[in-house]
């Protein structure tokens, strides 16, 4: 009598594709964009590296290239600073500014010129952040809200909370730094978060303000300086509300703009372009596509909102690492394919070299005909030959 072999343990199963925020489209590499009768084609020449054409309202993406696409976001990663530390001050707070909160300021940082041991209300510092992206304005503020790692840690929480999966906070200024990333997806985000908040749309709006500058020694009075929004899309493009703009030498150039008309309200981020007055050309240029284009596409995507629950998706995140595209979607099996395998309990075959029923049944016909050849045939299968 033949003893039935020991059971193997099945293939363990491999685990399921992760999830692309937003929905699969926007993991595939290159430009998505669904036209319907009438839409105009998307404007041509686009250089950016990363770009997405989104509706702030309803969180429709209407167009967009390698959105997931993880690259360096410059003083764009302001916004999530913003969305992070704006809400914990009020704005009407003065706060006394100590030598070490401008200190190790990255070289070359653009700065607002925040000076030690004089005072500064809250609103001014945020008028530095938006309008000159003044890294020393922001060190002030993240000092004030426990420290730089404290602010990171809790810009990165916030990134996680917002379902931005593609942002790796290192530096809360957006300065270069090894690993620090984003992508344009993400960035929209932050964008859409940001302008719910009054104060965020307030100062990422403000063309020009008075900043208060050192005291005279003669005098012994205060002075002060004017400072304008390095944005060069506000006060320009028509209804545009504004966001944020960012440039470093690893990034490049970056750019988040909302602009509103007809009653509708337009987020376009466009990064890593081929210059750095072709950031604000292409998002021009795609601001105004979105606008003739709203209603005659169909939704290549969405903005996912806070909390939302993401159901799976057959196609892999975009952007494992910096600068790395999506993987190609898990494409469907097509009619030139060979049939699958039938499944285990219809073979002969039991999976992993285990004999099924329908096996045994024939090597026990094999026996009964005085196949000494099967015997041997099967001591050589179960010993993996």
């Amino acid at each position: 009598m033949i003893a039935a072999p020991a059971a193997v343990a099945a293939p363990a199963e491999p685990p399921p594709p992760p999830v692309v925020v937003g929905g699969e489209r926007l993991g595939l590499p290159g430009a998505q964009v669904s036209p319907l009768a009438g839409a105009p084609a998307l404007p041509g020449d686009l250089t950016g590296q990363s770009w997405i054409v989104a509706d702030a309202a309803s969180g429709e993406v209407l167009a967009s290239s390698n959105a997931h696409l993880r690259l360096a976001p410059a003083s764009t990663l302001k916004i999530l600073f913003a969305d992070t530390v704006l809400p914990k001050f009020d704005r009407e707070t003065v706060h006394k500014v100590a030598p070490e909160e401008i200190q190790g300021i990255g070289a070359g940082s653009s700065l607002v010129g925040i000076k030690e041991d004089l005072d500064y209300k809250v609103e001014d510092l945020w008028r530095g952040v938006f309008l000159s992206s003044g890294n020393d304005a922001v060190h002030v503020l993240s000092h004030m809200n426990g420290g730089l790692q404290r602010t990171v840690t809790e810009m990165q929480a916030r990134a996680e909370a917002l379902q931005a999966r593609d942002t790796k906070v290192v530096s809360p200024d957006g300065y270069d730094s090894d690993g620090q990333v984003s992508s344009a997806y993400d960035l929209t985000l932050f964008a859409r978060a940001g302008l719910r908040n009054p104060d965020f749309r307030m100062y990422c709006a403000t063309r020009d303000a008075m900043f208060p500058g050192a005291v005279d020694k003669n005098t012994g009075q205060r002075g002060s300086f004017g400072i304008a929004n390095t944005d060069r899309l506000l006060g320009k493009y028509p209804g545009l509300i504004g966001v944020k703009n960012g440039f470093t030498t690893n990034a490049g150039s970056t750019f988040v703009g909302a602009a509103e008309r007809g009653g509708r309200t337009l987020l376009v981020t466009v990064m890593h372009p081929s210059s750095y007055q072709k950031v604000y050309d292409e998002t021009a240029a795609l601001l105004d596509w979105g606008f003739a284009a709203a209603g005659k596409v169909t939704p290549v995507g969405k903005l996912v909102e806070e909390g939302e629950v993401l159901a799976p998706a057959p196609t892999g995140q975009a952007g494992g690492t910096a600068g790395a595209p999506a993987p190609p979607p898990h494409p469907a099996p097509s009619a030139a394919e060979p049939a699958a395998p039938a499944p285990a309990a219809a073979r002969a075959d039991g999976g992993g070299g285990e004999l099924g029923p329908a096996g045994w049944v024939a090597v026990g016909l094999a026996l009964a005909a005085g196949g000494a050849g099967v015997l041997l045939l099967l001591s050589r299968r179960r010993a993996g030959g």
